[in-house]
């Protein structure tokens, strides 16, 4: 007979069980899941930043266009204002020029007139058509000059004749034979005169004269010659 050894057949059922590999929890499949997500992140802010940089970019060139365009408009706006104020000026000139030619052709006739007002023959229906011709010649600008005693100026007188007189200090207008006119600052034509210069020797004369009555003041400051 055989004997059984006591507690086999209660051991053999446990060393005969096989063993179960380790099967992952849910939690250990869950983290090589997560990590993927976590190394996403700093790829999409990249992303975004590289984006930022462009947008960057290109508001930058809009804003230098825009820069640009703009300088090109102040300029082109003030070469329009230059270019307005140039024809403006040019028109000014044109108008002056035709209204002094004009009136330059009128100088004759406004001459007879005064010819005639100075023989006293400016009388009737002619004396009314004189003085409206002299009127809307005024109201163009034109302006007569020219007086008997003033100062010679070459720059607005022509001096036809020429004298000697004692009682002038300066080169004098002492006749006026030809009126001069201008429209505004611009001489049309010069006044035509007779001038007198002062007497050679006069001038001399004058300054002994005078240096004789300053002594004489002097003296009788003083108390005269004789006394002192």
């Amino acid at each position: 007979m055989t004997e059984e050894t006591p507690g086999f057949d209660e051991q053999q059922p446990q060393s005969a069980q096989p063993q179960q590999p380790d099967v992952p929890s849910g939690s250990e499949d869950a983290e090589p899941k997560a990590a993927p997500q976590e190394g996403a992140a700093p790829a999409g802010d990249a992303a975004a930043t590289a984006q930022v940089a462009g947008l960057t970019a290109q508001l930058d060139q809009v804003r230098t266009a825009l820069g640009e365009r703009t300088a090109d408009l102040q300029r082109l706006q003030a070469e329009y204002q230059n270019y307005r104020r140039r024809v403006e000026r040019d028109r000014i000139t044109v108008k002056e020029i035709a209204i002094a030619n004009l009136l330059t052709e009128l100088l004759p006739v406004l001459d007879d007139i005064g010819r005639a007002r100075e023989h006293g023959e400016l009388v009737g229906g002619f004396k009314s058509v004189a003085e409206s011709l002299e009127t809307v010649a005024a109201k163009m600008g034109l302006m007569q000059f020219g007086k008997e005693g003033e100062p010679f100026d070459p720059t607005i007188h022509e001096a036809l004749m020429h004298s000697y007189a004692p009682d002038v200090t300066e080169t004098t207008c002492v006749a006026i034979l030809q009126p001069g006119y201008r429209i505004g600052e611009r001489t049309i034509r010069p006044a035509r005169v007779a001038v007198a210069e002062p007497q050679p020797g006069a001038q001399t004369a004058k300054a002994e004269g005078s240096e004789e009555q300053a002594a004489a003041a002097d003296d009788k400051e003083s108390g005269g010659p004789d006394e002192g």
